[in-house]
């Protein structure tokens, strides 16, 4: 069955179901990008691991964390070319997730990598900080840095109720760019895990999305007329 919703589905942030939700998009975005890689290329799932630290009255509850991220490399010298990775909730309101998240980036780019960063997370804040003060109104953003330009940023803008966008994957700088469409993708990890039958969308939204009253109304909408079909 497919999602109540035309793009990113808010109810995939909870903590028990974004895990299988992040694996299965980084799977179906491998798989994506396949076609679109020469001979030159070669793409490989690799994961950023850590554990964040909760105080509770008088223990520490520790968490380990395994965020799968998708890395293009040159086949004739290994050298990683792009990195595609993927925003958590723990790396948008957790300390330990932030840095591991950003360590990933930074590594990247000291490799002049280019770095496709897909946020489809609406608690916290972004691990990125720059202006977004002239972006159109959005909720989910993919963000294009190339490794020749690490300070310039291509931003793709999404909001709730629109289909996630299709964005250029940038490969060698000798080389054009390919096109993946998000959507597709998101559609695929949805389905491939049967988030339909598995996520109760009678449940209050998960706790630290932040959604306005209308956007809430809206969804709550979708999800009625999915009921009726």
């Amino acid at each position: 069955m497919p999602s109540p919703f035309p793009g990113m589905d808010p109810f995939l942030e909870a903590a028990s179901v974004w895990p299988a939700f992040h694996q299965n998009l980084a799977a179906a975005l491998y798989h994506a990008v396949l076609p679109g890689l020469a001979d030159r290329y070669r793409a490989r799932i690799g994961s950023r691991d850590y554990v964040t630290e909760l105080a509770l009255f008088t223990s520490v509850l520790r968490e380990p964390h395994a965020e799968p991220y998708v890395e293009i490399r040159q086949r004739a010298d290994n050298r990683l070319v792009t990195l595609v990775d993927f925003v958590s909730p723990s790396n948008r309101t957790t300390p330990a997730g932030r840095t591991a998240y950003l360590e990933t980036r930074a590594d990247a780019l000291a490799q002049r990598a280019a770095v496709v960063e897909i946020d489809l997370v609406t608690q916290g804040k972004p691990p990125l900080e720059f202006d977004r003060s002239q972006l159109p109104e959005h909720h989910f953003t993919v963000t294009v840095t190339r490794g020749t330009a690490p300070h310039k940023h291509q931003v793709y803008a999404a909001v709730l109720s629109k289909r996630l966008p299709p964005f250029k994957l940038p490969l060698a700088a000798d080389d054009r760019d390919t096109v993946i469409d998000l959507q597709v993708s998101f559609a695929r990890a949805y389905d491939a895990a049967d988030f339909a039958r598995k996520v109760d969308y009678t449940a209050p939204m998960p706790p630290g999305v932040t959604l306005s009253a209308e956007d809430r109304k809206w969804l709550a909408d979708q999800i009625d007329r999915a009921k009726r079909k």
